[in-house]
């Protein structure tokens, strides 16, 4: 074994000095260096012979067999949409998310779900009964095909998994596991960046596919260095309001699909459940129309959808006035109070303006900014829209209205819930026939022309 040596890792950003450095000079945050013993064993335990490395030969790229392997379905059609079709074989997914939205839960009820393939749930976190225990409220049904293993050193897990030959491996969570090669504590950065080195060699040369659960800090991104999402192929984010059913699963990296793709499940007592249909649940279903209130038709990677939009506008009791956004950046919410007070000429500045995207969501689609000036209009007047009028625009700051993507999946979708008006922008209309859908579009070029067709 190798001498004992101590180096130093950035938490932030994963670089490495043989200094401890008040400054990180590769992402420039303060006070992030810290000490870690690293002890190697000999490079042939770690990684391939010599002979094993000279069997690689360059090749004309023109002479490269292009064999399409079949991709494996996970039970859940969101989720393979969001993969890109299935999972590929030989491929290692990392997903992400907040503590108790629901990571661990997804995948062991995948894995219950593939009955046609040995798979491996390996498990740092919980103990076999825990797993039991939550495999049986999650199904009824009988797994024989899923097996679970709680082991953290990953050479340890390497040898189960050369006997067993599975299917696919499941890891919960990577932050756990600990590699023999490397004298430092669990969930460390030198040990992140070896397991997960350590289980793409597992993954490439024997075509396992591995799906590892990760950590996430408090600003929300993934707990530690940022070469964790460079090693893994697909980097899944699992999202959602803990007050609300709904979870998304959305795409950040994929190498073998489209990032566009987004997933919606809700979460019940008996699992998630998939939504293959979101805007029938987003939407209230009231028999009244109230003023505050507008949907908005936005796009979630390729999947048009409707929204509901809730704005209150009320007098300032204190000095100062309150401004609160739920779902939606509260600085473009400000950009829009002051276009509005600027070309509708709307005294907003003493006013206190909060705004709900409903259902727990987070939209940053542009298209939604047109259904929050409704809405906040419709506060303000205290008149009420109409529960089957829909827009979909941008706002640009002179109060023009500007044209948003793939325009007619949205007119489409709104079309087939029954809405009777939809607001677009005027620059959208060039090749659309409004005759093709049974509501009637409104086509504006300025927000003032919104305001006299909503409320005069």
């Amino acid at each position: 074994m190798a001498k004992s040596k101590s180096m130093y890792y950035c938490k932030n950003c994963g670089a490495q000095s043989a200094q401890w450095l008040g400054r990180c000079p590769s992402c420039g945050e303060w006070n992030t260096f810290e000490e870690e013993v690293v002890v190697r064993e000999t490079p042939v335990q770690k990684g391939r012979s010599t002979a094993e490395v000279l069997q690689s030969t360059p090749k004309p790229i023109d002479e490269i067999s292009l064999t399409q392997l079949p991709r494996i379905q996970t039970g859940f059609t969101e989720f393979d949409n969001v993969l890109g079709g299935g999972v590929v074989p030989g491929s290692i997914i990392l997903l992400g998310g907040e503590p108790g939205i629901g990571k661990s839960t997804l995948l062991l009820q995948m894995a219950l779900r593939m009955r046609d393939l040995k798979v491996l749930y390996v498990s740092g976190e919980e103990s076999e009964m825990q797993l039991k225990m939550r495999a049986a409220r999650l199904s009824s049904e009988k797994a024989p095909h899923c097996y679970v293993l709680t082991e953290t050193n990953t050479q340890q897990i390497f040898k189960h998994v050369e006997a067993m030959k599975p299917n696919l491996i499941v890891v919960d969570s990577i932050q756990t596991l600990q590699s023999s090669l490397i004298d430092s504590a669990a969930a460390s950065i030198s040990q992140l960046k070896e397991c997960a080195a350590e289980f793409q060699h597992l993954a490439k040369t024997t075509g396992i596919p591995v799906f590892l659960i990760g950590h996430i800090t408090k600003e929300g991104s993934l707990a530690g260095p940022k070469i964790l999402e460079h090693i893994v192929d697909t980097v899944l984010q699992f999202e959602g309001d803990q007050h609300y059913g709904y979870r998304m699963v959305r795409c950040m990296k994929n190498r073998f699909g489209s990032t566009a793709e987004m997933g919606i499940f809700e979460m019940t007592q008996s699992g998630l459940n998939e939504i293959h249909n979101p805007s029938e649940i987003l939407l209230s279903q009231h028999d009244e129309d109230y003023s505050g209130t507008a949907v908005a038709t936005i796009l979630e990677g390729n999947r048009p959808m409707l929204i509901e939009v809730q704005a209150l506008v009320s007098t300032a009791v204190y000095g100062m006035p309150q401004r609160s956004a739920t779902g939606y950046d509260i600085r473009r919410m400000n950009m829009l109070l002051a276009v509005l007070e600027k070309r509708c000429n709307f005294k907003l500045g003493a006013k206190d303006v909060f705004l709900n995207i409903a259902g727990g969501l987070r939209v940053e689609d542009p298209a939604i900014n047109l259904s929050v000036v409704a809405a906040i209009l419709s506060s303000a007047t205290d008149i009420a829209i109409d529960a089957k009028t829909c827009f979909s625009g941008e706002m640009g700051l002179n109060g023009e209205v500007r044209p948003v993507s793939r325009i007619t999946q949205r007119i489409a979708e709104a079309d087939k819930l029954g809405f009777t008006r939809m607001f677009v922008s005027k620059y959208n209309m060039k090749g659309i026939n409004p005759k093709d859908y049974k509501l009637r579009l409104i086509p504006i070029a300025r927000v003032e022309e919104m305001f006299k067709n909503l409320f005069e």
